[in-house]
C-alpha cells in the first residue's frame, strides 16, 4: 500500500545514510508493513526484536533486491490512551519525521506508563504533557511547539463546536481510514507486499526472522 509523503517518517531508512525527507518515498521491490499499537505488549515485543536485531541484518544482507519497512500506526480503542499515544507519534511526524522510529522505540520502552491504570487519574492534556517531555528527550523537538499540536482547548471552536480536536486529529483520521482499507484488526499484524503474512509472530527471534528473510528476499 502506498505511503502518503506527509508520513514519510514511518518509512524506516534502510538503504541510505540520509534520513527520510518529507515528501520523498523510497521505492524497492518488496514492502513489509507493521501494524502496531503503542500500548500493545505484543507490538512492543515484535518492534524491539525487529528494530534492534533484524534491521542490522537487513542492512548488511538485503540491500538488493531490498525491502521497504513501514510502521503503520494502529489505534486499538479499547485502550483509551491508544489514541493519545498515536497522536503523539503523529506530532513527531510533523516536527521531526527522521526521528519517528527513535521516538517509537522510546515510547514502546515506556509503554506501561500509558497503560489504563497509569492514565486514569490524569486529564488528557496532562498525558500529552508527559508525551511532550518524552518527545523532547528523544527527538530534541521543542516541547512547547510539540504540546501545541496535541493540546485540547477548553473553549468552544468555530460556530460553538465542542468537538474541536487538536492539530493532529486529521492525521489520526487519515491513518485510521487507511488501515481500515486493508481490514487490519489485531496487533501486531504484518503485511508483506500487500498481503497479510500470518506466519510472522510477535514471539519470533532474530533467527526466525533470518530464516524468513532468506526465503522471501532472495
Amino acid at each position: 500500500m502506498a505511503l502518503k509523503p506527509a508520513y514519510s517518517g514511518q518509512l524506516l531508512p534502510l538503504h541510505s545514510s540520509t534520513p527520510p525527507q518529507p515528501g520523498k518515498i523510497e521505492t524497492t521491490p518488496h514492502t513489509l508493513e507493521f501494524f502496531l499499537d503503542y500500548v500493545c505488549p505484543f507490538s512492543a515485543k515484535q518492534f524491539k526484536t525487529f528494530y534492534e536485531d533484524v534491521v542490522p541484518l537487513v542492512k548488511s544482507k538485503y540491500q538488493s533486491p531490498g525491502v521497504r519497512v513501514i510502521f503503520r500506526q494502529q489505534i486499538q480503542p479499547w485502550h483509551p490512551s491508544s489514541t493519545l499515544v498515536h497522536e503523539a507519534g503523529a506530532a513527531v511526524l510533523k516536527l521531526a519525521p527522521a526521528k519517528f522510529w527513535d521516538f517509537s522505540a522510546a515510547l514502546f520502552e515506556k509503554q506501561n506508563e500509558y497503560f489504563d491504570v497509569n492514565v486514569v487519574h490524569e486529564s488528557r492534556n496532562q498525558t500529552y504533557k508527559r508525551l511532550a517531555k518524552l518527545a523532547g528527550d528523544t527527538t530534541g523537538v521543542d516541547e512547547n511547539k510539540y504540546y501545541e499540536l496535541l493540546e485540547i482547548s477548553d473553549q468552544p471552536g468555530p460556530e460553538g463546536s465542542l468537538n474541536t480536536g487538536n492539530k493532529v486529529t486529521d492525521d489520526v483520521k487519515y491513518m485510521t481510514k487507511t488501515n481500515r482499507l486493508v481490514g487490519v484488526h489485531v496487533t501486531p499484524t504484518v503485511l508483506f507486499d500487500g498481503w497479510t503474512e500470518g506466519s510472522i509472530s510477535s514471539s519470533w527471534s532474530k533467527d526466525d526472522w533470518a530464516s524468513w528473510l532468506e526465503k522471501n528476499l532472495k
